[in-house]
């Protein structure tokens, strides 16, 4: 047969010539060996060296096949596509393989490489080979010892020989030691020297004797023995071989065989004989004596055998295995007991014998693309029939007929061996396991394959070995979602990663047909936000959700199995996300401003504010609060409306701020603040006021005044604010011939044209304050201008503006009421200038009316009658205010007829104090007085140094926003809002300081009242007309009386035949005495037109 061999190459030619020769025996033919190929590489070469190709020698195409190397690893490898075989990173060393342990055999490695043509899907082809591992020289030679000892007797001839220690080499062949040298020195060149000796082809060292030995002269000698081997370069190592000089023994042992040959079987027990050795000494004594040892038996044989020192009988000493060592061969030496002993060696080759003691092996290995794993098999049902599912050898390690195995598959199963290659070797045979009938998974989906082996021995031993086959499905399904919608409930601001929900589908198909990679199908809406696991289908949140952004997801997730082709199917996931307490109510606005109304009643809505919580549910319920609450607001949940627990006063408090708290109805509760500002806006409800001038003051005017000269400044004010406050001045009366002029913004008041005699006199202008309020509000105040030179009687002035509060306001004051009279008198004071008689009548006349009128004027209207003062003294008055002299009085009681509300009311409110200078009594009034009548007691108020006069303030009940008790508000305004008959005022002469919360006064009646509520044009006639209203029992009740007593105004409480008397005869002194209504005092009176004076 022909090999390929690969040599080494070290130091012998050049390094190109000797690669150009390692190519060429690689190239060389191959050949069938035993029935396989066989292929031949030296030990230890690099990785990837190629050792052959199986596809070229084989005559294979280098496509469409795949290549595998079943055996041999891991020494070997395999290209898949070209079949070329390589070493591998392991490097072969032939000194290590256990079939090369045997000198002078070749060192073969198995290798076995399947093929499978990948086009036709035909089972696979298994191709065996063996190759044999060449020996190179990588061993160098060893002796047993570095000092060698060697006893040699002085009495030895010339030419005697003795046996050295051998050294050993790993190697073979030339490899092994082929030489021996000995290096004796100048002093033992002449008596040793060296002899190789051949025994069955090892080279044995023997030291000859060449001279005379001379123990008393020297009795040792150091040698140097030198063991060199075959390689190139050669390898080679030394030992010391000390010689020793022994006396001298006649006779040397001798074996009476040179060399002993026996069997032994295996597992012989311990201590069975195997041979016996025999050798003879002629001598005598101990000389005579031998001992018998084994000598230079390498591994295994001190441990398998030993030998009796006495008998030469060897035994078995462990246990002997054919199977691991077939033979055991040794050296025995023979050693008599002398002084100098002498031996002599003989060879020993004992044979193990085998017994049938192996079982057969079954061994079942995966072939081709048909893999196993922990004793399974994978075959696809549609595979065709003959399809190989494994690789099955049997072996037995027995010999002979103990090695002849006979291989079957039990049970009924679709499955049988085919011998898989031409292999002639009995002990070691391949079979392909394939099917006999086509395999349905639907019907069967595995199969237990049972292969047994029995050998031929005697008794026969065998074996088993089983595999699992399973049948493998097609991939004809694809994965089914159940339920094909998946919806879940997922909680907001989850941790990223979070598991959300998994998804399950099946699939009827098996193995990777039925494994399952899940992956989500995301669009542009929930890409990036939901991962799937690919094998559990567990779908996860890859960051937090936030419900406020979005409430719903969905989409679709895919299951696709791992076939060829795959399938997938697919099913629909939702995702509802649920809410959590994530985030606080928000108001709409940072802050609030709401303007209102002020009067608005209690529970009006004032603002509305609205705030947002992006929870839901509960979380979203959100409770509004007032804080601080002190009762003044409330809220409305739901709604958000803002009510007002009580009615706004602009003039108390014009703005109020607090804050609104929202809480929803989260666990825990999240909440927020929101600043309210309510600012109260003005309403109409406020009447001016006139500061200034006073009712009761008047202004003296010259006649000489020029026109556009400023007489008098009406001054106001209005506690609203805005349009309500700003302030109008109109002259409403008292100016019928247009001598004044009043600017509208500043109440400025202006003389528009020369006075005449005519216009001499008091000047009482009605002017009007009115606000720009709507609906709108005014007060009326009377400015009293006297036109004068001079005031030489200011009590008669005074009296005049007293005559003039009691007037009604429709009725002119303006100027000398008698300039008409004067001026008829004085033409016939003219007409008669021609008498002088009648000059000085005229003249005296005037002088005595003159010295009359202020007669009367100091007087207060005596008219002759002393004044009591009874007459004057308070008759009631529940109580003195401010007196350094008070006086109580209580009136009499008198029954109430129908209709007398007003008077009783009028009465009791009077109240009087005397003090100050002069005893001048000072009157206090009330508030409330009929309607139509202007407001005198509050409003009176002289610039002569009268005691003024202190009111009391009642507040009425027309209004319900000030039930206190307060002070008197200005004395010179009558206050009325369309027809209001009520009037409050205030000036800066007051008694009583000006408050800026002035109180609010509800009227009813029209404008025109304020003008002809006092229709009265005396004090009689009022007087009397009271007369009427309260019947004729009524008169003799006490009622108001007034007179002027020494220039001071005094009232008191009089009855009516006081009354009568009083006006009879002081106030009217020229009415004449038959007066009707001096005689009965409820008679109706005549008007009265004298000319005398009243105040």
């Amino acid at each position: 047969m022909s090999t390929t061999e690969v040599l080494p190459l070290r130091g012998i030619m050049d390094f190109s010539v000797g690669l150009l020769l390692l190519w060429a025996l690689l190239v060389d033919s191959i050949s069938e060996a035993l029935g396989g190929i066989l292929y031949r590489v030296q030990e230890e070469q690099p990785p990837s060296t190629l050792i052959g190709s199986l596809a070229a020698d084989q005559g294979l195409p280098d496509t469409g096949h795949l290549y595998k190397l079943e055996v041999g690893a891991p020494y070997l490898r395999v290209d898949g596509k070209t079949g070329e075989i390589f070493t591998t990173e392991i490097p072969i060393d032939r000194e290590t393989l256990k079939d090369c342990r045997i000198k002078g055999k070749p060192c073969f490695l198995e290798f076995e490489v399947s093929v499978t043509d990948l086009i036709q899907n035909q089972s696979p082809r298994l191709i065996e080979g063996r190759i044999e591992v060449q020996d190179i020289n990588d061993n160098t030679p060893q002796f047993p010892s570095p000092v060698l000892t060697l006893s040699v007797q002085e009495n030895a001839h010339r030419g005697a020989t003795f046996f050295i220690p051998q050294a050993t080499d790993k190697d073979t062949e030339r490899n092994g030691v082929v030489k021996y040298d000995l290096n004796t020195g100048p002093e033992a060149s002449s008596l040793f020297g060296l002899q190789m000796a051949n025994d069955r082809g090892e080279k044995l060292p023997q030291l000859i004797v060449l001279g005379n030995l001379d123990r008393e002269l020297k009795d040792s000698y150091d040698l140097t023995i030198k063991a060199e081997d075959g390689g190139s370069p050669p390898r080679h190592s030394s030992a010391l071989l000390r010689v020793v000089i022994t006396d001298a023994n006649d006779n040397a042992p001798q074996f009476e065989k040179s060399s002993y040959e026996a069997e032994v079987s295996e597992n012989s027990p311990a201590g069975h004989s195997v041979l016996q050795v025999k050798a003879n000494d002629s001598d005598l004594g101990a000389n005579g004596e031998i001992e018998y040892t084994i000598h230079q038996a390498s591994d295994p044989v001190p441990k398998l055998l030993q030998i009796d020192h006495s008998t030469g009988i060897i035994s078995v000493r462990g246990p002997l295995d054919r199977e691991e060592i077939s033979s055991l061969k040794f050296h025995v030496i023979a050693r008599d007991k002398g002084p100098s002993p002498k031996s002599s060696t003989a060879y020993i080759s004992i044979e193990v014998t085998d017994q049938n003691d192996n079982a057969p092996a079954v061994e079942i290995r995966g072939i081709g693309l048909r893999t196993h794993s922990d004793g399974v098999a994978n075959i696809s049902e549609d595979m065709p029939v003959g399809t190989a599912v494994a690789l099955v050898q049997v072996s037995d390690k027995d010999e002979g007929e103990n090695a002849v195995v006979t291989c079957v598959v039990a049970g009924d199963v679709p499955f049988q061996l085919r011998p898989a290659g031409d292999s002639s070797v009995d002990n070691k045979k391949k079979y392909f396991l394939q099917t006999t009938t086509p395999l349905d998974y639907e019907r069967v989906r595995d199969y237990r394959v049972e292969i047994v082996a029995v050998d031929s021995g005697n008794p026969a031993l065998s074996s088993t070995n089983s595999l699992k086959v399973q049948v493998t499905d097609t991939n004809d399904n694809s994965p089914i979602f159940s339920p094909p919608l998946f919806e879940v409930e997922f909680a907001e601001e989850n941790q990223p990663g979070e598991r959300v929900l998994d998804v399950v589908a099946l699939d009827a198909d098996s193995g990777t047909n039925a494994e399952l990679v899940y992956s989500i199908i995301a669009d542009s809406s929930t890409r990036g936000l939901f991962e799937i696991d690919p094998s559990s289908g567990e779908v996860r949140a890859r960051s937090p959700l936030d419900r406020e952004h979005k409430e719903r997801y969905e989409f679709r997730v895919t299951a696709a199995d791992k076939g060829v082709p795959s399938h997938r199917g697919t099913a629909t996931v939702v995702i509802k996300v649920l809410d959590r307490n994530d985030n606080d109510p928000k108001f709409m606005l940072s802050s609030y401003s709401f303007s209102v109304l002020e009067n608005m009643p209690p529970l009006s809505p004032v603002g509305m504010v609205t705030v947002l919580d992006m929870d839901k549910g509960e979380n979203a319920q959100v409770q509004l609060s007032v804080e601080p609450d002190v009762g003044k607001f409330v809220v409305q949940n739901g709604t958000g409306t803002i009510l007002s627990s009580i009615s706004f006063d602009r003039e108390k408090e014009s703005s109020y701020t607090f804050r609104l708290k929202a809480v929803d109805g989260g666990e825990p509760p999240r909440s927020s603040y929101v600043g309210v500002t309510i600012n109260v806006l003005d309403e109409n409800d406020n009447a001016p006021v006139v500061t200034k001038p006073s009712n009761s003051s008047f202004r003296r005017l010259s006649p000489l005044a020029a026109p556009d000269s400023v007489v008098e400044v009406v001054e106001a004010e209005d506690i609203d604010s805005g349009s309500n406050a700003e302030l109008v001045y109109s002259i409403a009366g008292g100016n019928p011939h247009e001598l004044f002029y009043i600017s509208p913004s500043d109440g400025e008041i202006k003389l528009t044209k020369e006075l005449t005699r005519k216009h001499g006199g008091l000047h009482r202008l009605v002017v009007k304050v009115s606000d720009r309020g709507k609906p709108s509000r005014h007060a009326i105040a009377l400015v009293h201008i006297y036109v004068n030179e001079t005031i030489a009687n200011v009590s008669l002035v005074e009296a005049l503006v007293g005559h003039s509060l009691y007037t009604p306001l429709d009725t002119d004051i303006a100027g000398d009421p008698d300039y008409g009279l004067a001026a008829q008198r004085s033409n016939i004071v003219y007409g008669s200038l021609a008498g002088v008689a009648g000059v000085v009548t005229v003249i005296i006349v005037v002088v005595f009316i003159r010295h009359r009128l202020q007669r009367e004027t100091k007087s207060g209207y005596q008219a002759g009658k002393k004044e009591t003062k009874d007459l004057y003294a308070p008759k009631q008055g529940p109580k003195s205010i401010k007196g350094k002299k008070g006086r109580k009085g209580k009136p009499p009681k008198s029954p109430k007829p129908l209709g007398e509300e007003e008077e009783v009311s009028l009465q009791k409110s009077l109240k009087f104090n005397i003090d100050g200078v002069n005893d001048s009594p000072r009157i206090h009034l009330p508030l409330t007085y009929p309607p139509g009548s202007p407001d005198l007691g509050r409003h009176y108020r002289s610039n002569s140094p009268l005691p003024s006069i202190q009111l009391q303030a009642q507040s009425p009940s027309a209004s319900q926003k000030h039930q206190a008790v307060q002070e008197l508000p200005a004395t010179n305004t009558f206050v009325g809002t369309g027809g209001d008959d009520n009037s409050t005022g205030s000036d800066q002469y007051s008694d009583y300081s000006y408050k800026t919360n002035q109180p609010k006064y509800s009227t009813k009646s029209p404008l025109s009242s304020v003008f002809s509520g006092f229709p009265f044009p005396s004090l009689h006639s009022f007087r009397l007309e009271r007369c009427r209203r309260i019947g004729r029992q009524g008169c003799e009740r006490r009622i108001l009386g007034q007179a002027v007593i020494n220039g001071t105004l005094r009232l008191t409480f009089v009855t009516q035949r006081e009354l009568q008397e009083q006006v009879c005869r002081e106030i009217i002194p020229q009415a004449p005495p038959s007066s009707a209504f001096c005689d009965h005092p409820c008679t109706a009176p005549k008007e009265y037109s004298g000319s005398g004076s009243f105040s």
